[in-house]
């Protein structure tokens, strides 16, 4: 059996995504182990990824996007975890900091700086996951926003933010003093008072520009305030489930991967192999709903970012955390000593699920939001 041919046919694919497949065999599968050992930062990947239109899907073609919506920008995403999860990171890192330009009303960032990051010129991050668990109540928030004349004042340290550098921009959000609401606003990583350290070594996505960050009374002004605290809680509902939607792409992509390293071991192994727990033909049961609810909220958020979706989104979701561990060890233990050795792919996917499984929304936050969502009744 081959595992991607078995991906049931209602499976969309969308156009332009010859080039973009081409482009992952040419230029990003010979540098995974570099990526993924050597900690190598893809950029000229990215810039070449976004040049032939891997990032537009969120952005409209008002502001150089192509319309194709967050379907376009997980199925990028998709293809390009099947090598490489990093990777995969980064894209969502940079399609998740043009959708929240996109989606707020602040006409003047836009023009500034829309097209040059969906182009991948300019390369951006994401750094919301404090200001989500925060507005949850699972941790503190890191970040304080004071109002100043022509903007905010902004203090304080954020461990770990991806897809960072000189040069880039990305977006978080944080309480506003004295009052609770959230500012959103765009941080210019080479701008006055704010500065980026080395932060924390992880045992896999090294390659990903995540490093900590420094606000010392940074100055944002109101042009690069995306949404200012009366329009905060509508804005972080309307961009909160297709930021939570879109890593659906990394998942989906490893589990695909890790279904196609059974297959690759199922002629000489298969004897043996059969008293595992997990076979291709399981794991592409359980994937195939997944892929199809991912795609159809897609649709849904493409059509009204407002829509009534995140229970659904909260439940896919958890879904790809929970498979992209089954898939992952079904792969190792298929692969057995072979999948142990240092540059062997199942290893790295292993490592790799844990990422899908722990970072922001983790599997117990999720968990827990559709615990809160649906309480216990006695």
């Amino acid at each position: 059996m081959n595992a991607a041919s078995s991906l049931p046919n209602d499976f969309p694919r969308l156009p332009d995504m010859d080039g973009i497949q081409q482009l992952i065999a040419d230029r990003l599968k010979p540098r995974v182990t570099a990526i993924d050992l050597d900690g190598e930062y893809p950029q000229d990947f990215l810039q070449s990824l976004g040049a032939i239109g891997g990032f537009t899907g969120v952005v409209s073609p008002v502001y150089g996007g192509n319309g194709l919506g967050l379907s376009h920008t997980i199925e990028v995403m998709e293809r390009t975890a099947k090598v490489c999860l990093s990777t995969a990171f980064l894209i969502w890192c940079q399609t998740a900091c043009l959708r929240y330009l996109q989606l707020s009303d602040n006409d003047a960032v836009k023009s500034e700086l829309l097209a040059d990051l969906a182009g991948g010129r300019l390369l951006g991050g994401t750094g919301l996951s404090n200001t989500l668990k925060a507005s949850t109540g699972i941790e503190r928030a890191l970040l304080k926003a004071r109002r100043v004349a022509g903007g905010y004042a902004i203090n304080g340290n954020l461990p770990w933010v991806s897809n960072l550098g000189q040069g880039h921009y990305f977006v978080t959000g944080c309480p506003l003093e004295n009052d609770g609401r959230l500012v959103f606003f765009v941080v210019d990583c080479s701008q006055p008072d704010f500065r980026l350290q080395d932060g924390a070594h992880f045992t896999a996505l090294e390659g990903t520009g995540t490093l900590a960050c420094q606000f010392r009374d940074c100055l944002i002004s109101d042009h690069r305030v995306l949404a200012h605290a009366e329009e905060s809680e509508a804005y972080m509902a309307k961009i909160k489930p297709g930021m939570m939607l879109a890593q659906m792409g990394m998942g989906l992509g490893l589990i695909s991967s890790c279904i196609e390293l059974i297959d690759s071991v199922s002629s000489t192994q298969a004897s043996i192999n059969q008293y595992l727990d997990d076979q291709a033909d399981d794991l592409l049961q359980v994937l195939a709903p997944a892929h199809r609810e991912t795609y159809r909220l897609a649709a849904l958020l493409d059509n009204d970012p407002n829509a009534q979706v995140m229970p659904n989104v909260l439940k896919v979701r958890l879904a790809g955390g929970e498979l992209s561990l089954r898939a992952a060890q079904a792969a190792m233990l298929h692969q057995g000593a072979k999948g142990y050795l240092a540059h062997s792919a199942a290893q790295r996917k292993l490592r790799e699920a844990y990422f899908v499984a722990i970072v922001t929304p983790a599997i117990k936050h999720l968990r827990r939001e559709l615990a809160r969502l649906n309480p216990p009744t006695h």
